[in-house]
């Protein structure tokens, strides 16, 4: 590999993400063994240099030769075409560019709904700023896909016959729909940010029935399988309303929606 020599990446410490990637240049030789700086150690000479709003939306890749700092898509781009000028070249023909461009944001900025840090309320911590466009945008990606999964699943068990992909999106719509109305007073300004993890439960959900739906195994096996994801996501659900700093309102309420939807499901398939 080609190392950038000179430059220092400004990472997201409390990111896993961040830190898996960042971590890998350095490794790997495309930045220097001290090529990469935690966000929330910055020195003084990079503090004055990095747009430090923006550097919390956009991963920041300072140029000590010309004391010039990129930000975004473009950073990770001239990491990475330091080492393989192709693939550059390639991503930065349009649409390509606009589409990675697009993805970047996409997870940046749903980067702590995806995998909050207990630490993310501090004043120093790396929070990127709430774009509603994104938000949403996530939140719609997650209904769909989960949708349709579960769709595929309910009908391998044989709830209701068929695959019901409408009935199984008025589901995920459904508990969006009770949450914000059953927990907007309570969570008040926090509401985006509790429903965009509860969307990662959803999502992590989902995945792990992913592999039940690529074997062929037996009617009751899927359902006990089915009843161990529900309670890695109830555990997980759990989990992150602690890192929020939430009780236990959010979790009884979400239990009582699932349960009910469950049970409703079961009766509509006699």
């Amino acid at each position: 590999m080609k190392t950038l020599q000179n430059h220092t990446l400004i990472y997201d410490n409390e990111c896993p993400m961040c830190n898996i990637y960042s971590k890998g240049f350095t490794k790997c030789g495309m930045l220097d063994e001290n090529g990469r700086e935690a966000f929330t150690e910055l020195s003084l000479k990079n503090k004055e240099l990095i747009d430090f709003k923006r550097a919390k939306n956009e991963i920041a890749l300072v140029d000590h030769n010309r004391n010039k700092v990129v930000y975004g898509l473009d950073s990770l781009l001239l990491i990475i075409g330091n080492s393989f000028p192709l693939l550059e070249k390639i991503a930065r023909i349009q649409p390509l560019y606009w589409f990675f461009k697009k993805l970047y944001s996409f997870v940046s900025y749903n980067r702590k709904q995806i995998i909050p840090s207990k630490k993310d309320d501090t004043e120093q911590a790396c929070i990127p700023d709430f774009n509603l466009k994104y938000r949403i945008t996530y939140i719609t990606f997650v209904v769909f896909f989960s949708a349709y999964i579960l769709s595929l699943f309910t009908g391998k068990l044989g709830l209701n016959g068929d695959q019901h992909f409408l009935r199984e999106l008025i589901v995920c719509l459904g508990q969006i729909v009770w949450q914000t109305l059953f927990l907007k007073i309570y969570l008040k300004e926090m509401i985006w940010n509790y429903v965009g993890n509860m969307m990662t439960v959803s999502l992590i959900g989902t995945l792990l029935l992913i592999p039940a739906l690529l074997i062929s195994l037996s009617p009751a096996f899927n359902i006990i399988y089915f009843g161990i994801v529900v309670l890695i996501m109830f555990l997980e659900h759990i989990r992150r309303c602690k890192i929020l700093k939430l009780n236990f309102l959010p979790t009884i309420s979400w239990t009582l929606f699932r349960m009910t939807a469950l049970a409703v499901i079961i009766w509509l398939s006699f």
